[in-house]
């Protein structure tokens, strides 16, 4: 073999090497967490939740928040999905993210710059060994202009995984702006679903109060007749004055509701108002798909940027590895160089050079090693985190399904108390009108309807936020296209 073809066979081992090898792990999707095995959400002893059916293939057809029936909730969630400033960040964020990826597949291939100088020299001859007298150094003129190529022939897989380790964060920020979507669409819902639980709260006070003013008649008519003593008229008094005093923090806590509108839909109070959401106006889907818990692995928005950011932190352990083996960089230039302008792109002026350069890492103090310990803790750290967005999913899930379980309960048991209470009262006022009964007993069951009145409003209120809750938890399709 002769000797000059050595460094050649060598060149080209190298170039093999590199077009063939990436070291560090390579990423795969975690198992499926232990929990996703089982059938369901429940824990022993958590009761069923009605109208949710368990499906593999869970879908709402069309945007979620469409199953409840309300022209107005579609289009104030639609407005908040085009105007808010969280989702214009989460665009802005994803796009920075995909905008990287670009420029990483831009360093994996050659190069190309151009270079231009011009600069004027005083030539010292003494040290190269010139030393005439009565002859000075000369001053002089220098014009360059060329191209420079380089390429990294990435023997080691390096710029490759800093492109997978890109690519998985564009992954990232995009699942990330899926729950910004989802996330707002819920924050919208949950938000019109109080402004209608505190207007039926209202109604229920208004319609309490109404009941309060025709005792207030009965005591008055009663007293012009002589079978009623002063100081009953002031005890209904009191009762109406004590619940007057409910209105003022339900209006309160309506107008920050309402306010709180304007906010996620991008909207300033004074430029934007609210829709008057109204409980009775909003339907109760009759059955809810939920997917099974190895599905939501699969789909759920904050579950799939954790497993993208696990793929960020494992191919960033590729770079530290490759980061402790050679690199080999091709390179070459072009330059026209001349004294006078004129002469610049005369081909006499004209020079190049090729070269290729190999830089190994000998000893950086313990640095490269560090940094790859670094780079694995990370992953193991993105795993774990990992692991505990799965968990606090499966949690949610379980948290509001007993949720919606309770809320059907406890709105049957108020109704039935409210019933009881409506029942009393016009027991109490009409035996109090025939003088057979105590205005204690009227008073007294007025406080009771009242308080059933608004345990009913509050029920029904919070049953449309579970349901709400439950929609986002399970990743419910927040897409408007259509």
């Amino acid at each position: 073999m002769s000797p000059n073809t050595k460094p050649l066979l060598t060149l080209a081992s190298l170039l093999a090497l590199g077009a063939c090898t990436t070291v560090g792990p390579d990423f795969k999707p975690p198992a499926t967490p232990q929990g996703a095995a089982g059938a369901g959400y429940a824990m022993a002893g958590d009761p069923a939740a009605p109208g949710v059916r368990l499906d593999p293939d869970a879908r709402v057809a069309g945007p979620w928040w469409q199953a409840f029936g309300s022209a107005d909730l579609d289009r104030t969630v639609r407005l908040a999905l085009s105007e808010s400033p969280t989702v214009a960040e989460a665009r802005a964020t994803l796009e920075r993210y995909q905008a990287d990826v670009a420029a990483a597949r831009g360093e994996q291939k050659p190069q190309v710059d151009l270079n231009a100088s011009a600069q004027r020299e005083r030539i010292n001859t003494t040290q190269f060994g010139f030393s005439v007298p009565g002859f000075s150094s000369p001053t002089i003129n220098l014009f360059s202009v060329g191209p420079t190529v380089s390429y990294d022939l990435d023997l080691f897989g390096g710029r490759r995984r800093a492109t997978e380790r890109a690519e998985a964060q564009a992954e990232q920020a995009a699942r990330q702006a899926d729950a910004a979507y989802l996330t707002l669409s819920a924050n919208v819902a949950s938000q019109a679903m109080r402004v209608a639980g505190l207007r039926a709260q209202i109604a229920a006070v208004d319609a309490i109060l109404a009941d309060d003013r025709r005792t207030a008649d009965l005591v008055a008519r009663a007293q012009a007749a002589g079978g009623e003593a002063p100081a009953a008229t002031r005890s209904v008094q009191a009762q109406i004055a004590e619940d007057e005093a409910l209105l003022p923090p339900l209006q309160r806590d309506l107008a920050a509701a309402r306010h709180q509108l304007a906010l996620l839909a991008g909207k300033s109070p004074a430029e934007w108002s609210a829709p008057d959401f109204d409980l009775a106006a909003l339907t109760v889907p009759a059955e809810i798909p939920v997917s099974l818990p190895s599905s939501l692995v699969a789909r759920r928005p904050d579950i799939l940027a954790a497993q993208a950011e696990l793929h960020a932190a494992t191919a960033a352990i590729g770079i530290a590895v490759a980061n402790q083996y050679p690199d080999l960089r091709l390179s070459a230039n072009f330059i026209q160089g001349a004294i006078k302008p004129e002469n610049l792109f005369n081909y006499s002026s004209s020079g190049w050079q090729a070269l290729a350069g190999l830089t190994a890492p000998i000893t950086h103090g313990g640095t490269l090693k560090a940094e790859r310990r670094a780079a694995e803790a990370d992953a193991r750290a993105a795993l774990a985190r990992y692991q505990g967005t799965v968990i606090r999913a499966f949690v949610q899930v379980s948290d509001v399904l007993a949720a919606l379980a309770t809320d059907q309960q406890q709105i049957a048991a108020e109704d039935r108390a409210a019933a009881a209470a409506q029942g009393v009262l016009a027991d109490s006022q009409t035996a109090y009108r025939l003088g057979g009964g105590p205005l204690m007993q009227v008073v007294d069951a007025q406080r009771q309807l009242s308080r059933a009145r608004r345990r009913l409003a509050m029920a029904e209120g919070q049953r449309f936020t579970d349901l709400v809750e439950l929609y986002a938890a399970t990743a419910a399709d927040w897409r408007t296209a259509g």
